[in-house]
């Protein structure tokens, strides 16, 4: 159970958009890379039921014995969801297809939107000493992205360099402001953060800019620039940051990493 007497815990962010292929995974996986980098204790949960992020972390689908939804109902030992990667400091729960049955499932209880949330509460959370927890959100506006919400901190929400970018974000706006009303009254806007982003394509430049113009501040300097290492390195099982750390997009990640902290260090101040 949550015990609102310990000390806080690690930053907990949502990376979510319900439009697919924004790169979401792709940034969950290799920010939290970047922030092992710089010497901070990492968990990725894997909340999509597709499981790409375990997969491009190296969790083979023989090793998911217990993943995120096992976490969901805490029916199992906290020690037994969370695994080890091949990276020092990084921790994974994985996912399988059987996600995708949560809402289902789990519609009867009355707790439902706080699974996550007192999971990751737990004492039990404290042995990992972590100061980062990333959720790979699904690429819907479901019960596990609600779940997902109401857990965190903030919210990531990469945002594709394309026409109707904006467009689709408008719905996740209101659906982080209905989490603030109905559970999560401290959650915010962590960032907009520009993927597969050509600084020599006029239509990447435009949206950036409407994106600037429209959003401000909550968008970060860094953008992810389309790069083809970034694409390779998940069918190598592992973030571009070993695949090829001196590719463009593993110095934009480490960029980002940097910005993130050092924004998180201005608000904690």
């Amino acid at each position: 159970m949550s015990d609102p007497t310990r000390p806080q815990g690690p930053k907990i962010i949502s990376i979510a958009n319900q439009k697919g292929g924004v790169g979401k995974t792709t940034t969950t996986i290799n920010l939290a890379a970047a922030l092992v980098e710089l010497g901070l204790r990492v968990l990725v949960v894997d909340l999509d039921p597709q499981g790409n992020a375990s997969t491009g972390l190296g969790i083979d689908m023989e090793d998911r014995v217990h993943t995120t939804y096992d976490l969901l109902l805490g029916e199992v030992d906290l020690k037994n969801v969370v695994l080890a990667t091949d990276f020092e400091n990084l921790l994974i729960v994985s996912a399988t297809v059987d996600l995708s049955s949560a809402d289902i499932e789990l519609i009867s209880n009355e707790k439902r939107s706080f699974l996550l949330h007192d999971a990751l509460r737990q004492t039990a959370m404290d042995v990992y000493a972590l100061d980062y927890i990333l959720i790979d959100c699904p690429p819907s506006l479901n019960l596990l992205t609600v779940n997902a919400m109401i857990a965190s901190h903030s919210v990531l929400v990469p945002l594709q360099s394309e026409f109707f970018a904006l467009e689709g974000l408008s719905q996740l706006m209101l659906t982080i402001r209905e989490v603030r009303q109905t559970g999560n009254p401290g959650l915010r806007i962590e960032g907009v953060v520009m993927t597969m982003h050509d600084g020599r394509n006029n239509l990447s430049q435009q949206v950036e800019q409407d994106a600037r113009d429209n959003l401000g501040d909550i968008v970060f300097k860094t953008r992810i620039p389309r790069n083809v290492r970034v694409s390779e390195a998940p069918s190598f099982a592992m973030p571009v940051l070993s695949y090829d750390e001196t590719s463009k997009g593993a110095v934009a990640y480490r960029q980002l990493a940097e910005e993130l902290v050092e924004n998180n260090a201005v608000v904690r101040a």
